[in-house]
């Protein structure tokens, strides 16, 4: 599989209004996220999806967001600004072989990787930091474009993410994209 890490000024389009008429962030995160969560959300570009899931988890939750771009963060602690939501964002610059998540073992609720696993050219450790960083009730929901991902490199996705510690709870298919929720396994003692 090729990996491409998405320009930055793709980003502009991916925040535009007009993407609510096809996808609506409230709509498909809203039955993984409630008030009070922390929230990781690794590859977060513009934070098309950011703000909404800062308003859903309210004052008492966290959403921390990483990405590689700074440009991307930019944008995003603007918009939160903007929005009166910059006190529930917390921002990271990811790096090649790292989210900059080891602070945060067994503290997150919910992990959203939304289109990104895709452009991560080492997705073991990428699932292996997110595993950690779970709760031990703790759940990732990915989902992958169709456009972009064949069923086969989903399915390898997939079986990645349950070598690195998760389970698959369930799947989702829609006409654009591809999803799984995994929640943390819990591990065995012998």
């Amino acid at each position: 599989m090729r990996h491409h890490v998405c320009p930055s000024w793709v980003g502009y389009l991916l925040v535009s209004p007009l993407r609510r008429l096809v996808e609506t962030p409230e709509r498909i995160l809203g039955p993984f996220v409630e008030p009070g969560m922390v929230v990781l959300e690794p590859g977060c570009g513009m934070g098309y999806f950011t703000l909404p899931v800062a308003r859903m988890v309210g004052s008492e939750g966290r959403v921390i967001v990483v990405d590689i771009q700074p440009k991307m963060l930019d944008v995003v602690r603007r918009r939160a600004e903007k929005a009166g939501l910059a006190d529930r964002i917390e921002m990271r610059k990811g790096e090649a072989g790292s989210l900059g998540v080891e602070d945060l073992t067994g503290r997150v609720d919910l992990a959203v990787a939304l289109y990104v696993v895709h452009e991560v050219p080492k997705q073991a450790m990428f699932f292996a930091q997110i595993a950690k960083a779970l709760k031990p009730s703790g759940k990732l929901l990915v989902f992958e474009p169709r456009f972009h991902v064949s069923k086969n490199a989903f399915e390898e996705t997939v079986t990645l993410g349950e070598t690195e510690g998760l389970a698959v709870e369930s799947r989702f298919a829609t006409l654009g994209r591809q999803g799984v929720l995994f929640r943390k396994r819990r591990r065995e003692f012998v």
